[in-house]
């Protein structure tokens, strides 16, 4: 492969890496504008919370991979015991991904 192969690929790097750091940026300089308890903060916040709940709401119902090999009822009672880890531990992040990851394990091992 020649130094002429590879542009397409730089531009591609290139292209991905500007369209995402642009927005980034772009975020950064709004968001220290706009005062902690605004409207459009709150929305922000409420949006990004819906983007991150849809696509862990797609992984447990249509996943992909190994997991797709697992029964449904198994990933539905990992996320649900692991989300009530997560509240009964005053709502600490890593409780509720360990017990998850540890039911759906062990639920897998033993089918």
């Amino acid at each position: 492969m020649t130094a002429a192969d590879l542009w397409p690929y730089a531009i591609i790097l290139f292209a991905g890496w500007f369209a995402t750091d642009l927005w980034r940026w772009l975020g950064v300089i709004a968001g220290n504008r706009l005062a902690e308890g605004s409207e459009a903060l709150n929305w922000v916040r409420a949006v990004a919370t819906a983007l991150v709940m849809a696509v862990t709401a797609k992984l447990i119902v249509f996943p992909t991979g190994s997991l797709a090999d697992s029964p449904l009822w198994l990933r539905l009672a990992a996320a649900g015991l692991g989300f009530m880890a997560f509240l009964a531990s005053g709502q600490r992040v890593i409780v509720g991904v360990v017990v998850s990851l540890a039911l759906l394990s062990l639920g897998l091992a033993a089918l």
